[in-house]
């Protein structure tokens, strides 16, 4: 499925709604997996039996260079293409956020001047897709929503900025929950959704018993991606 929206995506004209969401789902599909083989190998190596760590080294240094050319694969696509041939704003927002989310995935298992470069290109782009959402697109819009969502994990996961993450994610909720009767019947069950996840977090992260620095696999908090790999039987 990469494969042939890819070939979509480097078509010298915008990509339609539905060509935009079969990119991204193709995308979220192959970086899912390795997300959470990486996860799952991570937590294996820190429990480390040394006659293994050389084996799990190894392995968990192929899954990063996958998740490195899949990541590098889709942002050059990015910037290559889907932004210089976008003409308005929606996929703008759409095509920044997912910058964002990429550049992300590569801080989670990046180290040093590496990390802090992924870590300052994912904010430039979450900053250039607020800026945008914020121009004329409703509160309640499913994108605008997801932005903030996947916005304050990055500030809570990658910043280390529980507040400034709590407090993205509250305005977004309260500010859709003040429009929601604006909210259109194709769009309620993506917006409500991703409403509840932002609850969610917020619970989360406000609790005094789930810490930033002390959270397990079962206690981070949930972004867009793995909300759609929980939705197919899969848990990031």
């Amino acid at each position: 499925m990469v494969e042939n929206m890819k070939a979509v995506a480097v078509r010298p004209e915008e990509l339609s709604m539905e060509e935009r969401n079969l990119l991204s789902v193709a995308y979220k599909n192959v970086i899912g997996s390795r997300r959470a083989s990486w996860r799952v190998i991570s937590s294996i190596e820190q429990k480390g039996e040394a006659d293994k760590l050389k084996l799990i080294g190894e392995y968990k240094a192929k899954i990063e260079k996958e998740l490195e050319t899949i990541c590098g694969d889709i942002l050059a696509i990015i910037d290559d293409n889907l932004l210089p041939n976008s003409q308005t704003n929606e996929p703008k927002v759409f095509y920044y956020k997912m910058q964002g989310d990429y550049h992300r995935y590569l801080t989670e298992f990046q180290q040093g001047e590496a990390r802090e470069g992924s870590a300052e290109k994912a904010l430039q782009a979450y900053q250039s897709a607020t800026t945008l959402t914020n121009q004329d697109m409703a509160p309640t819009h499913p994108i605008r929503l997801g932005l903030a969502l996947n916005f304050s994990v990055f500030y809570f996961e990658i910043l280390n900025s529980p507040e400034r993450a709590c407090s993205l994610a509250k305005k977004a909720f309260d500010d859709a929950i003040a429009e929601l009767d604006t909210l259109s019947e194709e769009s309620y069950k993506d917006s409500t959704l991703i409403m509840q996840l932002l609850r969610d977090n917020l619970t989360l992260w406000t609790s005094e018993d789930a810490p930033a620095e002390e959270e397990g696999a079962d206690s981070k908090p949930t972004d867009e991606a793995a909300a759609a790999a929980a939705d197919a039987g899969e848990k990031l």
